[in-house]
């Protein structure tokens, strides 16, 4: 008698579209469904700092557009994304993004991590915005406070691990494309100076 197991049929984009809504983030990686809960304080506070200065930076330009998540990204039928942020070119925005979703990758690609998702985005979804034309990938660690910085050096080649900029050594985040733009990183962690805690207080309540 065999033991094999029956294979696991593929998730696909009809799968994601008949979830009832239950404000988690529900992604698909090749036929694969993966469940994130909802982002922290945290996250959330360093994905509003970096939404601020990107928008402050193209409202001046009108150069391209930037979403913050819930935004879809469908690479496929069976590969549907949902980043922290993304930004388009205006050519490119014009080409692949429609009335609901993206149909194909974007120019730059955010991941704050969490527990939860630090493997995943390291790993596999970097993998698929290697394969998918990603031009620029930013791996933002909001434990060790730094910015890992993925960018293709030509057209035809990989995303190559360009720097990692930490808060810690004062470090300011720079792009191609973004000319003039200069990110603090002490901007993108503000919240980390806002959420000590007096242990005083905590005895006093």
């Amino acid at each position: 008698m065999s033991s094999a197991q029956p294979a696991r049929r593929a998730w696909t984009c009809s799968d994601l579209v008949a979830l009832p809504e239950d404000q988690l983030r529900h992604e698909l990686i090749d036929g694969e469904h993966f469940v994130s809960p909802s982002p922290n304080t945290a996250h959330q506070s360093i994905s509003i700092n970096l939404l601020r200065m990107l928008l402050r930076h193209l409202d001046a330009r009108e150069s391209g557009r930037v979403f913050h998540a819930p935004f879809d990204v469908k690479l496929s039928l069976f590969t549907v994304l949902v980043p922290d942020l993304v930004y388009f070119t205006t050519e490119r925005f014009a080409r692949v993004v429609n009335e609901k979703h993206a149909t194909a990758a974007p120019d730059l690609v955010v991941e704050i991590l969490s527990p939860g998702t630090r493997r995943r985005d390291k790993g596999r979804k970097r993998a698929v915005y290697d394969r998918e034309g990603v031009r620029e990938y930013w791996i933002v660690d909001p434990e060790a406070g730094s910015v890992t910085v993925l960018r293709r050096p030509r057209a035809n080649a990989g995303l190559t691990d360009v720097a990692v900029l930490t808060l810690a050594k004062g470090e300011t985040l720079e792009s191609p494309l973004f000319p003039g733009l200069q990110i603090p990183l002490r901007g993108v962690f503000r919240w980390r100076r806002t959420t000590a805690i007096d242990p005083g207080a905590v005895r006093r309540r």
